[in-house]
């Protein structure tokens, strides 16, 4: 279910909801700014990926309306003939998506001189969209894990493959203490070969080496301070990908603990 970001245009309600970290547009909203009065016609004269639906709650409960990407919005503003068109494109071009781009919110002249006058309004709005935004980043991070899970699951194991997988994986910290070093010295030497890189609080491999089972990523349910229950992805390297940091690091010179012949301190 989406949430409703509401915006006027001469008095008429133009609403939006945000897919994909997008802005959609309700199309029977956009048809009326634009006085167009069939919107099913105009909906089937759009492309599959320039239209969906989206479950909304308005007053009258959870409704299902028909919702248009940026790109449906400007084919439906070519089908108008009228002046009303050139002046609501302007309107969307130069205000509306301008302003979300730049402030993550539709940031109006009168709301801007609000957050001047009210300083308690402007800190109630940066917090919503700061916390906004550390939701997007969360589900970005938790795509990625998952896409990442999804490549994991591709390859069909060998029996080499089998008898690597039949042992736990291990945590990054676990490998790098077989050479002297911590897991974030470790993770980071592997994201400078180019290996793996980091997003959100989760490192995954580039997707060369995601479909070769060198990883396996665990999902842990936590509790947090507010008693609502949260999760966090961790990566753990599968023995074949032990052999494979073993293999590689050797190449570049560095050597596991035993191979050395002496002991060194944890980085």
């Amino acid at each position: 279910m989406n949430e409703l970001q509401i915006f006027s245009y001469e008095g008429k309600e133009v609403r939006t909801v945000e897919k994909n970290s997008e802005v959609w547009w309700v199309l029977k909203d956009v048809c009326n700014a634009l006085e167009i009065g069939n919107s099913r016609m105009v909906a089937d004269r759009l492309d599959d990926d320039e239209k969906g639906v989206s479950i909304t709650d308005t007053p009258g409960g959870k409704q299902e309306l028909t919702v248009i990407s940026e790109s449906g919005l400007y084919n439906v503003i070519l089908l108008s003939r009228k002046p009303e068109a050139k002046k609501f494109k302007r309107w969307v071009t130069h205000e509306v998506l301008p302003s979300i781009r730049k402030y993550g919110a539709y940031m109006t002249q009168a709301t801007i001189d609000r957050v001047l006058a009210d300083p308690d309004f402007g800190i109630r709005l940066l917090t919503q969209l700061k916390a906004e935004k550390a939701k997007n980043a969360e589900l970005t991070a938790l795509v990625s894990a998952k896409n990442q899970q999804i490549a994991e699951m591709k390859p069909k194991a060998s029996y080499y493959d089998v008898i690597l997988n039949c042992k736990d994986a291990v945590a990054i910290s676990v490998i790098a203490k077989d050479y002297g070093k911590s897991g974030k010295w470790l993770n980071k030497y592997l994201h400078k070969l180019g290996i793996q890189f980091k997003q959100g609080n989760i490192w995954l491999l580039y997707q060369k080496y995601a479909e070769k089972g060198f990883t396996c990523t665990k999902t842990h349910s936590y509790l947090a301070s507010d008693r609502t229950t949260h999760s966090n992805i961790h990566t753990y390297w599968t023995q074949k990908g032990r052999i494979f940091i073993y293999e590689l690091l050797k190449a570049h010179g560095v050597l596991p603990l035993i191979e050395q012949g002496m002991e060194a301190e944890v980085v």
